[in-house]
Parts: structure tokens; C-alpha cells; sequence
């Protein structure tokens, strides 16, 4: 009878998908309806395998489009069914079937009568129903009921309504305020073991799942602020880090393990302190060094998700060597998750490591891995090249390595380098080269080398085995054996070798033509094109050399190698509280842009443009200051400065919850201000001009210092930019070259919505910024994140200012704030040897290319602890270059779109009678970076309690009109003549 009925369920099917038109299927449905419905009139005679059957067709028919307007009590009916099967079938329903059922639902959830074992099932059921249909559970009505539900003492219902819970907070937190301290009694009762029936104890752990559920439930809240909570939060999770060991029975590591990685997520939600921090890091370390895989696939993806936790990349480095070893791993997945882990960390200060153990591990990788592998080589490569001959030739290794899992994305990149670079152009021509000499060359090589030695190959001219001919004959070894996708690209080659040739070659012109007239009557229209073109072109003589000129720059463009693997990346764990919070939210803005250059002049530009493609060594300035040490506060005075994690990719950290607060830093001011020339002056971007609308006597008031806020966010780039009892400020940024990508976080702190809200960007001349339009009423407890563009024109000292409004209540506040977009985001610090350190110095002869300039007011300080200041400035310490021990070399780079990328070179003599007093050598190509970036780090030197009686410093003269250093008298016996004299 089974069979028949199946076999009859098939034949329907195979009619209806059989029918030549619609109205065919039309009526066959109809007469299968017609059918059904007489058939469950004659109900008595049916056996449960027919319910089934006619249930299923119904369904397949509603599937097709077609209106079911019965059957809905057979359905129900299945459910009661004594067997499985018929309550499987019965386990189907639209928003209908949960409209009409979730009222009975909720009725028993509800009810103290009923017993516990109903009541849990009831709260399942309506977490299926309000997932199919969240209609169903009345946000208004049911906060009171969900508090309601967590007083109850029995584990059972109380787990089955967390889980209830943990749906209806990840939709809207802000309707269930009243729940969250009794999930934090909740989770304080399990964590202590305080009445927990033996049943929920399983393996000794408190009813873990209830544990997970609570913790997962207050990670969908905003970072919880009341101390006494904070503090009861941290002592349970203590408790938990403490306690959780790995064991030799399984079920209990499982169920220990699950209640440790959450209570990670939830640690790192509510950005504890950096000892707990550390806690967590060394723990996951212990765990990814077991033998167990599960549980070392776990430690590697927590540790990734920690990434995203402001101080603790430099603790994750600690375990570099372990995380490789997992590189590895006989396991897939573990491999998987130790090339993310390397790859989200990897910053400035170790990215030649990890892609050199990434090329390693890229000739022995699994095919299926080859390919991710190489992308974020090449990723790494781009975003942290030390300089860029090292970028071409990790990309050149990659290719050579593993040519098939290349894309054209891959060499399109590296050209764009190479041509948007003069200095790369010789040594790019060169390394190519090399590797066309090898027997086996793939064809991605061979397409980017003929691309490259068409165009700069007669940069090689005068090098041994570099002659036109050679070129021409090893690029023309590889034509048999390319696609005829390559073969356009030798054709460009050889015109462009050909018109490079003066005098013209005789002997190589012919042999190049015989090429052309070879493939003129190619098939490929694209080959036989070009054929065509470059044989009627090469005749033209001298006028070649105008029509096949070098390739223009390529114009500023996204690495399409970042977006592709933005698109690619997916965590396959569940998607967490974190992730859904940081999905990035449609903002607005106003924007007035100043291109009026500072003090009424020109940008310098000097000779050589920068490139317009972003350079490959570009540093997030979050990767520099992972080592940040001292920041110059406003009286002088040194602070710690903790370290900030480089973020995985360019925007995907920026979209995070909202920064909280991090220690005060440092005082940048600048001497001659772009904001004194807005309205208002220096005064009116304070920080403390809040001006009430209306008088009343209660004021808004800033929470903490203004200033101290920007000084520290001038050397870091995660905080807080300003805070007061309504809202919060918040700003992460990222730098990359000339490019500044920031997200002002603006959370309403308060149950009623903020209105009237503006936000108005007053850029100086140097910078262009473009912020997106911030939405007139920010919710409550709602959190707007507004990305905000910057461009570094020229340099300058000179600061933005955000002038922010809004409407609480009767009172209007106005504050406006200076932004910390400010000289040294746009540095990268660059090591130096000393092969090219001299002759750079040496080049640069006098003023204003090179100034000197005696600081005294400094406050004492050991020379290392200098060169950490140095260094969180974005300079790069160059050690042995002075034969003097008391005195300090640096390097670094800057980065403007007016300007090519300048190299800079520094000197701090110290005297050790005498800390009080040093004197700053400063060299660069450009006059006007050399006396800003002189002037930025003298301001950041002197320490104003040595002097507290001095008068203010007046404005200094414009670059253009600032008269020349005397350079002190340096004694011929002193040890630093050495390079001072090198002038």
C-alpha cells in the first residue's frame, strides 16, 4: 500500500512538471485538488500513510503558487500521531499556521499551572513560530513577561526561555533593558554553583548550556557601564578562565570548552581590562598547542576573533611560532584557520616573516589552499612592503611558485607599481628577466615580464645581456609556448622594443616585422588587429616614438586584491552579537570642503609627482603605534601609551562597536593652526564650547578632558573623541598612504532619541574630507556610524575640526572638535642602512632641504625611552648609523597626494651633562616638509613644567617665506662630525 501510494505521488509529479502550458497544469492541479478534498471528506477511511501522501501533494501544490484553502486540520492532526513519520509531515507551516497558533502558545508558557516539562516545549515552540514569524511575540507586551520568565527557578523552562530570549535581543535589545540584571544574576548563581539541582550538573559544570545562553544574551546589549555590574561580570568570568582545564574526558572538554569561548566573545565584548586580556590570549595559546584538533580549531578562531580587540595583537605575536607550526597541521580546517590568524595579524613589524613562511609553505600547500594562500600573500605584501622592490619581488615568488592560482588581479597590481613608480621601473625590468632566463616559466610570468620590458627594458640598455636583440629573443622563446591571451601582450612588447631601439636595428626590425606579417592573418581578431597595427605603425619612423610613448600613470583606484578578498572571506562559525552589531548602519552628512591653500600659498610640488596608485608600503597608522610607548602630554610630561592592533583588512575594524575610552595621551599643538583661521579661533575648538540654546542652569558638561581625548588619538587610532551625559563620540580610524578612512561612532546614551542632530567637517587647506550625511535623530541606545574620507594634500600642520550639534530635551549643545587627522598619520616609518642612508644625507646640502635646530626645555628622559617617544611618532629608529652612542638616527616616509612619496631622515644629538637640551637635524626633498615635520616633533619634545614662565610662541613664518637656520657650531673633535660634516 506504501509503495502504491508513493508510486501514485510520483506520477503526480511527473504529470504536472509534463504539462505543455500552464493552463495543462492548472487543470491537472484542480482535478488533483478536487481529489484530495474527497478524500478527506471519507477521512475514516484513510490510513496515516494517505494523510501523508494527499498532505505532502497539497504542499507540493502550494509550492507551485496555487491557493490551498483546506487541509489545515490533517496537518495539525499529524502532529498528535502516534508514530514519527506522521508527525514529521505535520512539522510544516507558513505565517499563517504561526499567526493562528501562537497565541495558545504563549498562553502556556505563561501559565503557573502548567507543569515545567509543558512550558519548556511551549517556549521552543514560539522561539520556531517567532523565528518563521516575528510578528508573532508583541515587543511592547513582552518585555515585562520575558523578566517575568527569568525569576523562574526551574533550569528546565528558564533554559528554554533564554534560548526564547537570546532571538528576541538580537533583534531589538532596547525593548528588554529590564531582563539584563537577572541574566546577570543568572549567570553569577550558575557560575557559583548556587542551587543548581543535580540533574543540570552535568560533569561537574552548572548547566553549561544556560551559561552559553546567558552570556550570549548580554553580548547583544551595549557595553554594560555600571561598575557594580562590570565588576560582578569580571569575577564570574575570572572564575571561568580560571577553571577551565583540558581533560581526559571528552564530554566534559566539550562542555567546559563551550562555556570558555563564550565567555572569551563575552570578555571581549565588554573590552576588559589588558591584564584579562592577556588571561584570555595565554589561555587559547595553551590550547592551540594540544594534540587534540577540535580543540586546537577552536583556540586558532577565538584567537582570530581577538584580533578585533584593541591591545592585544602584540600578546597574539607572542604565539607567531606555534600559530605557523598549525600551518601545517595535518588538518585542513586547522590549516585554515592558522593562514587567517596569520593573516589578520600580521602587521608592519612582522609581515616579512609571515609571507616568507607563507612562500615556504606555498610550494608543499594543498591545491584546494593555493589559491586563498597566494591572495593573502599577496595582500600581506601590498599593505606592509618595507619598500617596494621587496613587494615586486614577493609577488614575483608567488607567481613563479604558483602561477595556476594566480589571477590576473595579482600581476594587473604589480604593473600599476611599476609604472606609477620611477625608481621601481629598472629593478622590476631586471627581476623579470631573471626569471625568464629559467627553462620552465609560466605564462602569468611571461605575460607581466613582457608587459614590464616592453615598457622599461630600455632602462637596462647598458647592462650585460640587456641589449634590445637579447630582450627581444627571450621574450620571443616563450611565444610557442603561451594562449592566445598572451600573445597580444608579446606583440605590444616587440612595438614597444622596436620604437625603444636607437638607432634603429636593421637586423631586429626585420625580424619583428616577419612576426607582424605572421600573425595579420591570425583568427583571433584581437592578435590579427594588433599584427596590423604595430607593422603600419613601425613604419612611421620617428613619429613611433610619440604614438607608442610610456604608459601614462594609472589613476587612483581600490585594490581590487582587498576587495576580492573581503568578497571571499567566510567565517563559518555562527554568526555572534559582535558581527551583527558592527553591520554598518546608513549614515549622512554635511561636507565643506577648503581648498584654499594654508597662509594664501601654492603647494610645494616638487619635480617627481607621487604616484596616484597606492604605494604597496602603506602602514594603518594602528599598525604603528602596536609599539607606541610615550606621548607628550600638555605640561610636558610622559604617559604610556597602550598598543593598537593593525586591523585584518582596510575597512572591516572601522565598522566595530563603539571605542571605549583609552588612557590620555599626548598634546599636539600646533604653532601655526588652520583653526585659528576658522571662526572662532583656537577657542572655539577647545573642546568645551558647549553652548546651551536656551539659558538654563543646567549645562551639558563634557565627561573627562577634551583635550586629553585628541592628544591621545593623535598617536592612536581608536577612542574617544569626546563624551558628555547624552552621547557619546567615538572614532576608529585606518591610514594607508596619503589615505585616511575614519568612522565617528555616534551613541545616544540615553532612553530618549536625540534630535536635531548636525555634523559639519571644517577641513584645513591640505586635507580633503568627505563624510557621509548623519541622520537628524540618532535613536535611544542606538549607536550611527559615520565613515569620513580623508586625503593628505600637501604637509601640514595645520587641524580639521567637527562642529557637532544636537537637541536633547530643551537644550540644544554645540561642540566643536578637533579631529586627530595630523602630520604623523600620514608618515610610515622605513629602516635605512647605512649604504643608503649617506648618500641621501649627503645629497640633501643645506637649507632649506635640511634644517638644524637647537631645543632646550626638554625634559629629561634615558635615550631608550626617547626612541620609543621617536618611534610613537611614526619614526623609525636606524641603530649604529651614528658613531656617537648619545645620539638618536631615524627614518621614516611621507605620504601626500601633491608630492611623491618623500623619504626622510633625522638626527637627535643628546647631551648626556645635560638631557635639558638636544639638538634635531631634519632632511627630506621638500622644504615645507622638512621645516613641518622639524616643528612637530620639536613641539613634541619640549616639556612646558621646565619653563613654566615662558611666553607663548608666536605663530611661525610660512615655509616659503622662513628665513635660514643657523646650524650651531659643531667642535671638529666631537664624534657626530662624522656625519654632520658629510654636507
Amino acid at each position: 500500500m506504501a509503495m502504491h501510494g508513493m508510486r501514485g505521488l510520483s506520477i503526480f509529479i511527473s504529470d504536472i512538471r509534463n504539462c505543455q502550458n500552464k493552463e495543462q497544469e492548472r487543470l491537472r492541479v484542480d482535478k488533483e485538488l478536487g481529489n484530495v478534498r474527497t478524500r478527506f471528506k471519507n477521512e475514516k477511511g484513510l490510513t496515516p500513510y494517505e494523510k501523508k501522501k494527499y498532505v505532502w501533494k497539497m504542499l507540493y501544490i502550494y509550492m507551485l503558487g496555487y491557493d490551498v484553502d483546506f487541509g489545515h486540520m490533517e496537518a495539525v492532526s499529524l502532529i498528535s500521531a502516534p508514530k514519527y513519520p506522521e508527525k514529521q509531515v505535520g512539522n510544516i507551516g507558513g505565517t499563517e499556521f504561526a499567526e493562528s497558533l501562537a497565541p495558545d502558545v504563549q498562553k502556556l508558557l505563561l501559565s503557573s499551572s502548567c507543569r515545567p516539562l509543558v512550558r519548556k516545549k511551549a517556549a521552543l515552540c514560539l522561539l520556531r513560530l517567532y523565528r518563521k514569524n516575528p510578528d508573532v511575540v508583541n515587543v511592547d507586551g513582552w518585555a515585562d513577561r520575558m523578566a517575568q520568565l527569568l525569576d523562574e527557578r526551574d533550569l528546565g523552562v528558564l533554559t528554554s526561555s533564554m534560548s526564547l530570549l537570546v532571538a528576541l535581543v538580537s533583534n531589538n535589545h532596547e525593548a528588554y533593558w529590564t531582563c539584563l540584571p537577572k541574566c546577570v544574576k543568572i549567570l553569577e548563581r550558575l557560575a557559583r554553583n548556587q542551587d543548581v539541582p543535580q540533574e543540570y550538573t552535568y560533569y561537574g559544570i552548572p548547566s553549561p548550556w544556560l551559561q552559553v545562553k546567558s552570556m550570549r544574551v548580554l553580548q547583544y546589549f551595549p557595553t554594560i557601564e555600571d561598575p557594580n555590574t562590570r565588576r560582578t561580570l569580571f569575577e564570574v568570568l575570572q572564575r571561568m578562565l580560571m577553571g577551565t582545564d583540558v581533560v581526559k574526558n571528552v564530554n566534559k572538554n566539550n562542555a567546559s570548552h563551550a562555556v570558555l569561548f563564550e565567555a572569551l566573545a563575552f570578555v571581549m565584548h565588554l573590552d576588559a581590562e589588558k591584564e584579562m586580556m592577556s588571561q584570555c590570549v595565554a589561555l587559547l595559546g595553551k590550547f592551540i598547542a594540544v594534540r587534540e584538533p577540535n580543540i586546537r580549531y577552536l583556540g586558532l578562531e577565538n584567537m582570530t576573533r581577538m584580533l578585533m580587540v584593541t591591545d592585544v595583537q602584540e600578546i597574539i605575536k607572542r604565539h607567531q611560532a606555534q600559530i605557523i607550526t598549525s600551518l601545517k597541521d595535518p588538518d585542513i580546517s586547522i590549516r585554515r584557520r592558522a593562514l587567517d590568524l596569520l593573516y589578520g595579524m600580521c602587521d608592519v613589524t612582522n609581515a616579512k616573516d609571515i609571507v616568507e613562511e607563507l612562500l615556504q609553505y606555498l610550494s608543499s600547500a594543498d591545491f584546494t589552499m593555493r589559491e586563498e594562500l597566494s591572495l593573502k600573500a599577496a595582500i600581506l605584501a601590498e599593505k606592509f612592503a618595507p619598500d617596494l622592490s621587496w613587494y615586486v619581488d614577493v609577488i614575483l615568488q608567488l607567481i613563479d611558485k604558483a602561477g595556476d592560482f594566480i589571477s590576473n588581479d595579482v600581476w594587473f597590481r604589480v604593473v600599476q607599481f611599476v609604472t606609477n613608480n620611477d625608481d621601481l621601473q629598472p629593478y622590476a625590468a631586471a627581476k623579470v628577466k631573471e626569471y625568464l632566463d629559467k627553462p620552465a616559466v609560466h605564462e602569468t610570468m611571461v605575460k607581466v615580464s613582457a608587459y614590464i620590458l616592453g615598457e622599461y627594458s630600455h632602462l637596462l640598455a647598458r647592462r650585460t645581456g640587456c641589449s634590445p636583440k637579447e630582450i627581444f629573443s627571450i621574450l620571443h622563446e616563450k611565444l610557442p609556448t603561451v594562449s592566445t591571451t598572451t600573445i597580444p601582450i608579446l606583440l605590444s612588447a616587440y612595438a614597444k622594443i622596436l620604437m625603444h631601439t636607437q638607432p634603429p636595428d636593421q637586423e631586429l626590425q626585420n625580424q619583428i616585422w616577419a612576426i607582424f606579417n605572421k600573425y595579420e592573418s591570425c583568427i583571433d581578431a584581437e592578435i590579427q588587429q594588433r599584427a596590423v597595427e604595430y607593422f603600419a605603425l613601425s613604419r612611421k619612423g620617428a613619429a613611433l616614438m610619440d604614438i607608442l610613448a610610456e604608459m601614462p600613470k594609472f589613476p587612483e583606484r581600490q585594490s581590487s586584491l582587498i576587495k576580492k578578498a573581503e568578497d571571499s572571506e567566510v567565517d563559518t562559525a555562527e554568526q555572534s552579537a559582535i558581527k551583527l552589531r558592527a553591520q554598518q548602519q546608513t549614515s549622512n552628512a554635511l561636507v565643506v570642503t577648503d581648498q584654499r591653500p594654508a597662509n594664501g600659498a601654492t603647494p610645494s610640488v616638487p619635480v617627481s609627482q607621487l604616484s596616484l596608485v597606492k604605494v604597496p608600503s602603506m602602514i594603518s597608522a594602528e599598525d604603528h603605534t602596536s609599539t607606541n610607548q610615550a606621548l607628550s602630554e600638555e605640561n610636558g610630561t610622559l604617559r604610556k601609551v597602550d598598543p593598537q592592533p593593525p586591523s585584518a583588512d582596510l575597512l572591516g575594524d572601522l565598522l566595530g562597536p563603539l571605542a571605549i575610552e583609552g588612557p590620555p595621551g599626548a598634546t599636539v599643538r600646533s604653532e601655526h593652526n588652520a583653526v585659528s583661521r576658522l571662526e572662532g579661533g583656537l577657542d572655539a575648538v577647545d573642546g568645551s564650547a558647549i553652548v546651551p540654546v536656551e539659558e538654563q542652569t543646567n549645562t551639558v558638561q563634557p565627561i573627562g578632558n577634551i583635550a586629553e581625548r585628541f592628544h591621545a588619538l593623535c598617536l592612536k587610532d581608536s577612542g574617544v573623541l569626546y563624551e558628555d551625559p547624552y552621547i557619546q563620540i567615538g572614532i576608529k580610524a585606518e591610514w594607508r598612504a596619503h589615505h585616511g578612512c575614519l568612522v565617528l561612532f555616534l551613541g545616544n546614551k540615553n532612553t530618549a532619541p536625540l534630535i536635531s542632530v548636525q555634523a559639519l567637517i571644517l577641513p584645513p587647506a591640505h586635507l580633503k574630507m568627505e563624510l557621509s550625511l548623519v541622520p537628524d535623530t540618532i535613536p535611544p541606545r542606538a549607536q550611527v556610524q559615520c565613515p569620513l574620507e580623508v586625503v593628505n594634500l600637501w604637509p601640514s600642520r595645520d587641524v580639521a575640526v567637527l562642529d557637532f550639534s544636537y537637541k536633547f530635551g530643551t537644550y540644544m549643545a554645540n561642540v566643536k572638535l578637533r579631529l586627530p587627522a595630523v602630520l604623523n598619520k600620514f608618515l610610515q616609518p622605513i629602516p635605512v642602512s647605512a649604504e643608503e642612508f649617506f648618500p641621501q644625507w649627503r645629497s640633501l646640502s643645506g637649507p632649506p632641504l635640511k634644517l638644524q635646530e637647537v631645543v632646550r626645555g626638554v625634559r629629561p628622559m634615558p635615550l631608550p625611552e626617547m626612541a620609543n617617544l621617536l618611534y610613537s611618532f611614526w619614526l623609525m629608529i636606524c641603530p649604529g648609523l651614528d658613531p656617537n652612542p648619545n645620539n638618536l638616527v631615524a627614518s621614516t616616509t611621507f605620504y601626500s597626494e601633491n608630492t611623491r612619496a618623500m623619504l626622510c631622515l633625522i638626527r637627535i644629538e643628546t647631551d648626556p651633562a645635560d638631557r635639558t637640551q638636544l639638538r634635531i637635524t631634519l632632511a627630506s626633498g621638500d622644504p615645507t616638509l622638512t621645516f613641518e615635520l622639524k616643528e612637530f616633533i620639536k613641539e613634541q619634545m619640549v616639556s612646558m613644567p621646565t619653563a613654566p614662565q615662558a611666553p607663548a610662541a608666536a605663530p611661525p613664518v610660512p615655509p616659503a617665506a622662513q628665513p635660514t637656520p643657523q646650524a650651531p657650531q659643531i667642535p671638529a673633535n666631537d664624534p657626530a662630525s662624522l656625519l654632520a660634516d658629510l654636507l
